[in-house]
């Protein structure tokens, strides 16, 4: 028989989880998306989190992607989340919350382990990098299959940007009205950059504009290892219940 876990995907607009087959990584039943609350307190986002596993009607423990540096499920930075974060248990804050066993990891860094373990990166020896682009641009680094965890490559300096991520996110698109082809032509500089300053294997590009990826690959440039997360979207999801497979 299979065994089953529950994923969480936290970000700066979502809140998603889903209970996932460890076997092969798919999504068993329903997958639930709530809306991350404003301005997203340890306490609000923590009831969003039990409401979820009271709608998924799951009991057993939990993994959890965070949208920051997450060390021995402590939060260390905040950001795309509210500053009260920082400092804060939040292994134990969701602990309480649900009842559950609970285990934290970054966002990025759980939808490494989904392509390490089920997808693009499944069986890639050197460097990989995962970038999911959302709010921020969150990273997750590989070496031959294993993580390097907590590398903040959102944080990078380029084109006059101290943090890259505040013009090359998601988010940028959409605040500035860009079409799909001008944000590919923006986001194809910024992995020419990780490209140069890293030199990886392969650059697996996830995130909520994985799933339009037709409409802004074609402005990549095509020298560079940059392909699409195999898991997309649910990749988070999908790595936050390996934590606790």
């Amino acid at each position: 028989m299979s065994q089953v876990r529950l994923g969480i995907d936290i970000g700066a607009s979502a809140i998603k989880g889903a209970v996932v087959d460890l076997e092969d990584g798919s999504i068993v039943g329903d997958r639930l998306r709530l809306q991350t609350p404003q301005p997203g307190t340890p306490g609000q986002i923590g009831d969003v989190v039990a409401s979820l596993v009271r709608d998924l009607a799951y009991t057993g423990p939990i993994g959890i992607g965070f949208p920051a540096v997450v060390t021995n499920d402590v939060v260390w930075t905040a950001n795309n989340v509210d500053r009260s974060w920082v400092g804060t248990d939040a292994g134990e804050l969701f602990r309480s919350k649900t009842g559950s066993e609970v285990v934290l990891v970054n966002d990025a860094d759980a939808a490494a382990l989904c392509e390490a373990r089920y997808g693009v990166a499944r069986g890639v020896s050197g460097l990989v990098i995962v970038l999911t682009f959302g709010s921020g641009i969150g990273s997750g680094l590989l070496v031959n299959g294993e993580l390097i965890p907590n590398v903040e490559l959102g944080s990078l300096e380029l084109e006059g940007h101290a943090r890259a991520e505040y013009h090359f996110s998601a988010r940028s698109r959409k605040q500035e009205g860009l079409s799909w082809d001008e944000w590919g032509a923006r986001t194809s500089r910024y992995l020419a950059h990780v490209n140069t300053v890293f030199a990886p294997q392969l650059i697996a590009v996830g995130g909520g504009v994985s799933r339009e990826w037709d409409r802004w690959r074609g402005k990549i440039d095509s020298s560079l290892p940059v392909v699409r997360t195999e898991f997309v979207n649910n990749a988070g999801i999908v790595g936050a219940a390996t934590l606790v497979g």
